[in-house]
């Protein structure tokens, strides 16, 4: 049987006989005055320019799909987070991979970084993990996080991407070396996101109603295996199909090749925080593989492609601040700074009740009385149910310390004070106006990385060519030195003694990969090569 056509009517429901008239007075000559009573008229124009909502500032540029998270391994014994502990449990999943730096309408075979945010609509509400597709970040001090963006980004006075805003940047806050690693190797530029991880790189804290907890990291391991693009493959992709993630993405689960993950997490116990190599808060840094190996938890796939984008995608927001019950935050400061970021983005970008669009609303029930009002609020706002803490007109009920969950944290920390463990979560009484330093720590695995791509056939050259080929941009000589190095370089132990500024970031890597690095640029600007990355480059 065919389904009936819709019958139009106004935004209001009135019918109309078509939808392509204005009320005019008509003049002889074939012109005409239009009215202010052509409702129908205004109500489209005034619509249209208000169609468009505020563009992120990060993330813009996206995929996206729907599908499911099973849980394939028990792992009850360091959470009591459901979506997580039963064996052959499903949970519905939003899912949206995207660049970071470039705008909504440009090309996503660039080199960059992409956000891998994943919804669970858990029956204990919605859980958001908002991941990267490489194991570490750039920068460890969230008052540093705006200005990083923004040096990725375009130059106030031209409008342009400008190498020297990047390379400045990172030359005067190398502990991004390590995720520069990342991203100007093979890695930097997947071939779709089908074929990209994802990792937590924060630390989050797994824990059970006994107030016992882990500290873990979570990855996200494609199963279509890793491939990428070279710079001009992926410049001659940008001029020539700008939406090709999209496009892959979508066809791919079109023909029923559903593309899949399994999820792991890495953990340590809080007694083990003492014995740990790197800082275990710390974002630049990954926790060795040999001594906190990976743990499965469970598969997820993607089947399901949005039937509206704006709706279910542009409309869609993350949060590392959801947490459902057996997850928690911990003392990273970055994951600290998200967790108020992003919910503040979504209020700005889609208003305060942003939560009510299908597309992010939970699955569980929601009662929150005393958040209520607001522009576009379309539910019952709660009705009569008093709006403000303390009442005894309507009891509410409380999840229990028995339960756990994140109300049962001071039962929690008074458990695991009561084992005397080793844990970093103990708080000073003094506040301190504190920022990171750089240190030989932050190019010990830099070294490892440019050490094991070595072993990988021509990994290294492309690595020197992707960011020769970038900082060959860079106009100021100056900036240039101090990425790769001139001859006359301090050691380490004499800066780390005398505080002098940073220099030389590649060489402190491996003086052989500054010198290659040095040789490529500078012959580069010598010979006025091309640079095939410029027009993929954001």
């Amino acid at each position: 049987m065919a389904e009936s056509s819709p019958f139009y009517t106004l935004a209001e429901g009135q019918p109309r006989h078509s939808n392509d008239t204005s009320e005019q007075l008509r003049t002889g000559g074939g012109g005409g005055f239009l009215l202010m009573t052509s409702t129908q008229l205004i109500e489209n124009l005034a619509h249209f320019s208000r169609e468009r909502i505020p563009e992120r500032s990060v993330h813009a540029k996206a995929a996206g799909a729907r599908g499911y998270f099973e849980v394939t391994d028990d792992i009850s014994d360091i959470t009591d987070a459901g979506f997580l502990t039963d064996i052959g449990k499903r949970t519905d999943v939003l899912v949206r991979i995207a660049t970071t730096g470039p705008e909504k309408g440009s090309a996503d075979t660039v080199r960059d970084f992409r956000g891998f945010a994943i919804k669970f609509k858990t029956l204990e509400g919605n859980q958001d993990w908002v991941f990267n597709n490489q194991p570490v970040f750039f920068v460890r001090d969230p008052v540093k996080f705006p200005s990083l963006n923004r040096s990725h980004k375009r130059d106030p006075a031209t409008n342009r991407p400008n190498s020297d805003m990047f390379w400045d940047f990172h030359v005067n806050n190398q502990e991004s070396v390590h995720a520069l690693m990342f991203l100007f190797g093979d890695r930097g530029l997947p071939s779709s996101v089908r074929h990209t991880n994802a990792y937590s790189g924060n630390t989050y804290k797994f824990s059970k109603a006994d107030g016992s907890y882990h500290y873990i990291r979570i990855h996200i391991l494609t199963n279509q295996g890793n491939h990428y693009f070279t710079n001009v493959e992926g410049a001659t992709l940008a001029g020539t199909n700008p939406d090709h993630h999209i496009q892959d993405l979508q066809e791919a689960i079109t023909s029923g090749n559903f593309p899949s993950w399994d999820v792991c997490i890495q953990t340590i116990r809080p007694e083990e925080i003492a014995d740990a190599p790197v800082d275990i808060f710390d974002m630049t840094k990954t926790w060795p593989h040999k001594k906190y190996p990976l743990r499965k938890v469970g598969r997820m796939k993607l089947c399901e492609n949005p039937n509206n984008w704006f709706a279910e995608i542009e409309q869609a927001a993350f949060s590392p601040s959801n947490m459902v019950r057996g997850v928690e935050p911990s003392p990273d400061p970055m994951l600290q700074a998200r967790m108020f970021a992003y919910p503040d983005a979504a209020r700005y970008r889609l208003g305060i009740n942003y939560q009510f669009l299908p597309t992010n609303a939970a699955k569980s029930e929601v009662y929150c009385p005393i958040e209520r009002d607001g522009f576009m609020n379309f539910t019952k706002n709660y009705g009569e149910d008093p709006n403000y803490v303390g009442s005894k007109i309507k009891p509410i009920e409380f999840l229990t310390a028995e339960q756990g969950g994140p109300n049962a944290k001071g039962a929690a920390r008074a458990t695991t004070k009561n084992v005397g463990t080793y844990d970093q979560t103990s708080a000073g009484d003094t506040p301190a106006s504190f920022a990171s330093e750089v240190t030989e720590k932050d190019f010990t695995q830099a070294t490892a990385l440019w050490q094991l791509i070595g072993k990988q056939e021509g990994a290294q050259k492309r690595f020197v060519d992707n960011a020769s080929a970038h900082i060959s941009g860079c106009k100021r000589k100056w900036i240039r030195d101090e990425a790769y190095g001139e001859c006359c370089l301090i050691t380490l132990e004499t800066w780390f003694a005398t505080k002098t500024k940073p220099t030389a970031m590649f060489t402190r890597v491996d003086e052989g990969l500054g010198e290659m690095i040095k040789t490529t640029t500078e012959n580069k600007i010598e010979n006025n090569h091309l640079h095939p990355h410029k027009t993929a480059w954001h």
